[in-house]
């Protein structure tokens, strides 16, 4: 059989390709406008039921001012801020409004509204109040904040409105004069915990700052006996002013011990170079007792005075007294020297060597000598003195060290001490003061109407509808596989469109008649006539047929199948819509149905079944198939299935089915096969092999995207010429022009 070559450019096409994606949204919701309308009626009714039983809304509201005296805490009383003696009073804070509707709100003090609301409302609970039970509905109870300030003493105030709506106006009152109650019975509990609390915190902490007080005093006094001073720092000025002082007496006595030793050496030169007798008398002196006991009496007295003058000034009676015995002391020594220096008779020792020689001198020389010892003393004693306070000095560093370790925890122990007893007297009252204080401003009064939410619950179901039954529709489409679109059947097939029909009218409506005279090859009848009525016709339908006649080239389509992906498509009623259009054009046409499981052809033309195709492909000894056809009009002939076979696959692929499509290509102009479905059995392949040309059918909105392409796979090796989209809405055919 031919094989015809497929030119899209010869196509006489009726919808074109290039939707834009507004118009696939309109056509989706044309398509599914009953899902929305349902959807809308819905939503609407709904609506409708809620506003008919929807009850008045009643609110009362009250205004209660909140406000906090600020102070300056625990530094208006003086206290320290040390991390060991803080006292800090948590409600002394700037008015946060979150906070305060957290606590008008809270559970706690609702509960106790809810158990004062008993007696008159004994079937109260607290989620009747705070609306916790349901979820999507505004509570009953609200607490807003409508204005707040910083007046001139930091006192800090809000105004809170507190409102309570309900069905029942006196119901709104009751329970608002519940809450106030609660509320000012709150107010007066939280001043009174405030000042105990902050009292028993004072008295609790002055226990311990007297021990602190003790416990520093005692290490105080402990090193001060220790150490046998009263201020290390002053004791330490002290020493260091004897120090300077001692070496500034050390400096000048070595000054002064050296200028009496020149007059000593010098005095000796002067009683030399007069006599020779002084080294005799240098002599006795020295072997004299009494001489050197005198010396070393006049040496310890020169000590003693020594150390009374860096205690004592020369008016202190022990340096007066030391000083007259060093001055007795000196004269026994001159007496001493007198009589070694003279004889036992009175005379002069060594008489006629003494000559030349001045009492004076002697006198000055014995003086010299002493003030040497003295002066000797005294730089030994001061040297010493030196010492001993420098090594004093060395002690002191870690004992000031220490003191200023001890004096500052005595200090601030005892200001700590004194500030908490002034808090003690003071701290009540102010605590008393601080804190927030609730005042009712305006007291709860019989609730007002708020109206019923009727007209919003209403306008609300007109608007929330429509969008709910789109965004169903829209959601039903997008999980929806079926072709809605003509253009879609290209995309999917890469076959022409031969064209889409509209969704024709059922066969009990009367449709105009073909119009042709008969040529005499039968006699006319009623029922014949009756038969030809019922053709489907249509102008697409003859614009489909037109389609499929250029395509004739090289040779004509003497036998054309129609099927399709699915049963139910329509392929029966556009097989015949062909036909009418095909013998509007003189052609003369045989219509097989070749559907031998469920045949509907002569269902829909009313014609007998009794025998048909079924029968003729048995009888292989009869070439008069005149004998089996039903003619309904001088040009349509119409071949029935006939009664169902036991096998129809052996009948339909048999040899004697290709010689009767043979046959019948060559008596009639057009052979029309109505076959069965492609998908679920291979009856449709096996008539497809036969025929000149294929033509599927696909209902808009009933084949699939995967079903379409199955069937397309399984026909793509025969002669498969095009697709017509059948039931295609206006929508959509505007939507393809």
């Amino acid at each position: 059989m031919a094989k015809t070559s497929l030119n899209q450019d010869q196509q006489i096409t009726t919808s074109a390709q290039g939707a834009v994606d507004i118009r696939q949204l309109s056509t989706i919701l044309l398509r599914r406008r009953l899902l929305i309308l349902g959807v809308s009626c819905v939503v609407m009714s709904a609506a409708s039921l809620l506003a008919f039983i929807a009850k008045p809304t009643y609110q009362s509201n009250m205004q209660i001012l909140v406000n906090s005296n600020l102070s300056e805490g625990t530094q208006s009383n003086n206290i320290p801020q040390k991390a060991d003696t803080k006292v800090t009073n948590p409600n002394s804070q700037v008015v946060d409004s979150t906070t305060q509707m957290k606590l008008m709100l809270s559970s706690k003090l609702l509960q106790k509204a809810v158990d004062l609301l008993h007696s008159d409302y004994p079937d109260i609970t607290l989620e009747d109040i705070n609306g916790q039970t349901e979820q999507n509905k505004k509570a009953p109870l609200e607490v807003t904040l409508e204005e707040g300030g910083i007046g001139a003493n930091k006192v800090f105030s809000q105004l809170f409105k507190v409102s309570f709506n309900d069905d029942d106006p006196v119901k709104t009152q009751i329970v608002l004069q519940a809450l106030q109650k609660v509320y000012q019975n709150y107010n007066k509990e939280e001043q009174k915990q405030r000042l105990n609390q902050g009292l028993a915190f004072v008295n609790a902490r002055l226990p311990e700052i007297r021990k602190e007080v003790s416990k520093a005093d005692k290490n105080l006094e402990q090193f001060r006996k220790k150490h046998k001073l009263i201020d290390p720092e002053v004791q330490s000025k002290i020493l260091l002013e004897s120090l300077a002082d001692i070496q500034k007496q050390l400096q000048t006595t070595r000054a002064h011990l050296q200028d009496v030793n020149v007059r000593y050496d010098n005095l000796e030169q002067q009683i030399a170079s007069s006599s020779q007798q002084n080294a005799l008398i240098s002599s006795r002196l020295n072997q004299s007792s009494n001489y050197q006991t005198l010396l070393v009496e006049i040496q310890k007295t020169e000590l003693a005075l020594a150390k009374e003058r860096l205690r004592y000034t020369d008016d202190y009676p022990s340096v007066q007294k030391l000083k007259q015995q060093r001055q007795s002391q000196l004269s026994l020594l001159r007496q001493e020297v007198k009589a070694i220096s003279t004889s036992s008779k009175g005379e002069p020792l060594l008489k006629g060597q003494m000559v030349g020689v001045e009492p004076k001198l002697v006198d000055e020389l014995i003086l010299l000598q002493t003030t040497v010892l003295g002066l000797t003393a005294n730089e030994k004693n001061l040297a010493e003195s030196e010492r001993l306070l420098r090594s004093e000095l060395n002690k002191y560093p870690s004992l000031i060290a220490e003191y200023n370790r001890l004096l500052p925890k005595v200090e601030t122990s005892h200001k700590t001490l004194e500030q908490l007893l002034q808090a003690q007297q003071s701290l009540g009252l102010k605590i008393a003061q601080e804190g927030y204080n609730w005042q009712v401003l305006t007291e709860p009064a019989l609730g007002t109407y708020m109206g019923s939410n009727r007209l919003l619950l209403v306008v609300g179901g007109a608007v929330i509808g429509p969008i709910l039954g789109i965004l169903a529709a829209l959601i039903l489409e997008k999980f929806n596989d079926a072709i809605y679109c003509v253009g879609d059947l290209k995309k999917l097939t890469n076959l022409r469109v031969l064209g889409s029909v509209p969704k024709l009218p059922s066969r009990g409506v009367k449709k105009q008649r073909l119009g042709l005279s008969w040529n005499g090859r039968r006699s006319s009848d009623s029922s014949v006539i009756e038969a030809s009525t019922r053709l489907p016709v249509h102008e697409t339908l003859d614009m489909i047929y037109q389609n499929i006649q250029i395509l004739k080239y090289p040779l004509p389509f003497k036998s054309l199948m129609l099927t399709s992906a699915l049963p139910g498509e329509g392929k029966t009623t556009l097989v015949l819509g062909l036909v009418a259009s095909a013998t509007r054009m003189h052609r003369r046409v045989l219509v097989i149905d070749a559907n031998l499981h469920n045949p509907s052809l002569h269902k829909t033309l009313e014609l007998s079944n009794d025998w048909g195709l079924s029968l003729l492909l048995v009888d292989e000894t009869t070439t008069h198939f005149q004998d089996y056809i039903q003619p309904i009009h001088p040009c349509i002939d119409i071949l029935t299935a006939g009664p169902e076979p036991e096998d129809t696959v052996k009948l339909l692929s048999s040899q004697r089915m290709k010689e009767l499509i043979e046959l019948f290509e060559q008596s009639y102009d057009l052979v029309l096969i109505d076959a069965p479905p492609i998908l679920g059995t291979v009856d449709a392949r096996i008539v497809a092999s036969f025929c000149n040309g294929i033509v599927m059918v696909e209902r808009m909105g009933k084949v699939t995207r995967t079903e379409l392409t199955q069937a397309t796979e399984i026909l793509s090796k025969l002669n498969l010429i095009g697709i017509i989209a059948n039931e295609v809405s206006n929508s959509q055919r505007v939507l393809a022009s």
